[in-house]
Formats: C-alpha cells, structure tokens, sequence
C-alpha cells in the first residue's frame, strides 16, 4: 500500500494548485486543522474562511464564534453567517452552507475547500451502497469536480492526531451524536457492527470508492470523445445520432454522467426511463426528470433543461423595454421594410401586455380568409416550435385580446392602419449562447 502524504504535504498540495481558495470551516475539529494546516501553508491563498451559524443554540454559535476568532488569529479573513430561520433537516443545513461558500467563491473568483476525510468517505460509500446506487453515486467523495478536499486521503484518527500536536481548538458538534441522522447511525453503529464481523470492510469501502471514482473520471472522458454536447444557456444540447449508436446498456452508462453537467443525479428508475426516452422519444416530445429538470427532443437533439412553467404567472404591461423568462421586448421606431414575425405593430389604444401561452389560447391571424380564431398551440407547433419551449412561450395581448404570437404570428389586430395609434415593438430572445 502507497504511503499516504502528511496532512501538511497533502494541503500545501492543494493550496498551491489553485490561485484563491475559500475553505468551509464548521469549528469541529477536522475543519479547523484544515483551517491551521492551510493557514501555515499558503495564508495569502485564502480569500475567506466561511463559517455558519445554524441558529440552532448555544453550540452552533460557541463553534461559529471559535472559528472567527482563531481565523482573525491566524490573520484569516472569516465570513460569518447567521441563519434567521431555523432549519431542521440535515439537507437545509447543507443546502444554507454551500449557497454561503458558492456566493464567496464567486466574489473572489477561488475554489472551494472542505475537510472531508478518509472516514467520511467510507461512511458515504456505505450510505450509496444501502440506497443501492450505481458505479457513478459509488465514487462518493472521491469523484473529481470543482470542491476540494485536501484530508481526504487523511484519517479521522490522524486529524486528532494532528490537533494535538499542534494545539488546535475545536468544539464537538452534539448533533453529531443524534441518532435521528442516517450518517450519525453509520458512523456510530452501522459500520462498527458490520467490522466486527468483517474487520476489512472500512479498507473494502475505501477502495470501491477510489475505483468507482476511476471509472467515473473514465466514462466523462469517452463521454467528451464520443458524444457531440454543448450548453447554451441553461440547457445541456446532445446528439441524439450519436447517443443511439451506442447500445442500450452503453447509454445507461453515458446519460448519468449527461444528466449531471445538467445539474441532476438519475437514480436507476431515471436512468430507465431516459435511455427509453432516448432511443424512442418523437420529435417535439419531452419527458420530466428528478430535481426539475426536463428532456426534451427536437431535431437531433435531446436537451437536457431546467423545467419552467410560468402559465399560473399575470400578464406584465408591456413598456419600452420587458423582458419575461427568457424574452425581451423592446420598443422599436418603425416596422422593417420586409415581413418578420419578431416584430409587431400593436394597437395602443388599449393596454398592452404579455405572458406566457396557456392551453386554449387562440388568436386571430392576419390573412385568415374567414376570420376565425386558431388554437396558438397548433400555431406552435406548425412553426417547428418543440414542446418543451411551447410553455414558456409569450403571447401578447392588448386588451384582453391575443394579438401577437412572437416569431410566430402576428393577428388582424397587429396591423398598420391610417389614424390608428401604434407602438412598434421587437421580441429578442435572451437566452445566453
């Protein structure tokens, strides 16, 4: 067995391999070696120690305050957050801290480092292998990405180890013996149940982690070789072509690590149906996956994107400049001198507004030689416009009459007539490319 680095090596390792870092400090002993051992290593790496309090008593504010003295000590600058409305659940405090280091780490342009260890990764391993998780949800903490995680390869008993030598303060989280917490069960009862009767599982754990971690850093790899995918905006765009010359059991393999850089994690169940999706999905329909996000297919593409749905949202007043989702309107001098759908001459005698398509809408379209109101979904759809975006759609009303279905179709009312007041307007779409 390869002879893991010191806790110094391994952070200065870190601390050096990136210009500015934001370490997570909780004020429990592994995080505030990790805060003593980088402050030693490269000091003027650090561009803030971030720290939060919970609200949930006297502990929380003892470790939070802890951690802002010794970093100030230490010459650190320490960004201390206090949480006004009490969280129950480990997801929401979780879901707090990492909002407080991703807004630090986008201020000052720096990594984020946390002090998980090689303890909090055999825990993670055996919590995936009891929700049945795949190779890819089986890497744990090990797997690459953006955090940082300079102890990983550091043991509990060596961080201790480390504390005492140097002197380290710490507090001792009392949430951290609460059996209601399924982690707290695994480290205080599960795994040393189960090491009793297999005294080599915590090693066994480690190295499913360490090679599921290899696998996964593989499957990316053959992911960015073999399958065109971009984003554009806030959707993920893959080649479908490319994706069904792969068989079955090879997309299984691929979609996770897809659905991921769209920001969600497929379960078996996901994975089932979005291979299924994949191969047999018509073009324009779509399908939901977990965490809100959607599937869609439109051309040969499947996109992967967040699903929005404003239809329950009130018209806005249209003004010189709107912008609803991902739309922009802005008032224009004069209609162009060719035809064009993006641009609209609208009746200002009666309040004009927008929103988005809800299901019954119809419009009047200029030239309909009978006069008679369509459906705008069938307009929609007639237009090439895929499912998917048909519900984020805008409408504009005047009154309380549809006039004008952007890039689409402009209605009788829409159009130029002597003495009649108009405002000229252009829908863009802002969506980034």
């Amino acid at each position: 067995m390869l002879e893991r680095p010191s806790i110094d090596a391994a952070v200065r390792e870190t601390m050096t391999s990136v210009p500015r870092i934001v370490l997570a400090v909780s004020g429990g002993r592994d995080s505030m070696v990790l805060m003593h051992a980088a402050a030693r290593a490269a000091p003027e790496r650090i561009s803030a120690v971030v720290t939060v309090d919970h609200g949930t008593g006297p502990a929380a504010r003892d470790a939070a305050a802890l951690v802002e003295e010794t970093g100030q000590s230490l010459g650190l600058p320490v960004v201390r957050r206090t949480v006004r409305t009490r969280e129950r659940t480990e997801a929401a405090w979780r879901r707090v801290r990492w909002e407080a280091l991703a807004r630090e780490a986008r201020v000052h342009g720096a990594s984020i480092a946390t002090a998980h260890t090689r303890d909090d990764q055999i825990e993670t391993v055996l919590m995936r292998v009891l929700r049945q998780a795949g190779a890819r949800g089986l890497a744990g903490l090990a797997s690459s990405g953006p955090i940082l995680r300079p102890l990983l390869a550091a043991s509990r008993a060596e961080v201790a180890e480390y504390a005492g030598a140097h002197g380290v303060p710490f507090v001792d989280d009392p949430t951290n013996l609460d059996r209601r917490y399924l982690r707290n069960r695994i480290r205080l009862d599960i795994l040393p149940a189960l090491a009793r009767v297999r005294p080599r599982l915590p090693e066994e754990l480690a190295d499913i982690g360490d090679r599921a971690a290899t696998w996964r850093d593989d499957v990316d790899r053959a992911l960015d070789l073999s399958v065109p995918h971009e984003r554009r905006g806030d959707e993920l765009r893959v080649s479908r072509s490319a994706l069904v010359s792969h068989e079955p059991e090879v997309l299984r393999i691929l979609l996770p690590a897809l659905a991921a850089r769209a920001g969600v994690v497929l379960d078996r169940r996901g994975t089932e149906r979005l291979t299924s999706f994949t191969i047999q999905g018509r073009r324009g329909s779509r399908m939901q996956l977990s965490g809100g996000i959607e599937a869609a297919r439109h051309g040969d593409q499947l996109i992967l994107r967040r699903a929005v749905d404003r239809r329950g949202e009130a018209p806005r007043r249209l003004v010189d400049r709107t912008a609803i989702g991902e739309w922009r309107f802005v008032r224009a001098d004069r209609l162009p001198d060719h035809g064009e759908e993006w641009v609209a001459a609208l009746p200002a005698d009666l309040p004009l507004s927008v929103r988005t398509w809800r299901a019954g809408d119809r419009i009047v379209p200029r030239g309909q030689r009978n006069g008679e109101a369509r459906r705008v979904k069938r307009l929609l759809r007639e237009a090439g416009i895929e499912a998917g975006i048909r519900s984020r759609w805008p409408v504009v009303l005047s009154g309380d009459e549809i006039v004008w279905v952007p890039g689409v179709r402009r209605g009788t009312a829409a159009t130029v007539r002597s003495g009649r007041p108009v405002a000229v307007y252009r829908c863009e779409r802002i969506l980034d490319s």
